[in-house]
């Protein structure tokens, strides 16, 4: 099922995202037809990353994919981010 999903990307998604200086990757396609992806690049974090899930990549992929049910963007943060919460917290307290 993955080369089908990550075809699919490279298709119809990817050209999009890459036009904006971003990207996705695909975390994981669970048994019961979800998708779980992140994105990438300047598309991480982005205040519509929302609606590019919604309006883009969720409509792509289900339209093409009729196994793929429900698609999820798992919001991460970044380990650099996170180091400079971490010294930001560790100077405050010293």
């Amino acid at each position: 099922m993955y080369p089908e999903i990550e075809s699919v990307l490279d298709q119809h998604v990817r050209p999009l995202l890459r036009a904006h200086g971003g990207d996705m990757e695909v975390l994981e396609f669970t048994g019961d037809g979800v998708l779980r992806f992140r994105l990438r690049g300047r598309c991480a974090g982005c205040p519509a990353a929302d609606l590019t899930t919604e309006d883009l990549i969720r409509a792509e992929v289900t339209q093409r994919l009729p196994q793929v049910k429900q698609v999820e963007l798992v919001y991460e943060v970044s380990e650099d981010l996170l180091e400079q919460a971490r010294a930001i917290l560790r100077d405050h307290h010293l």
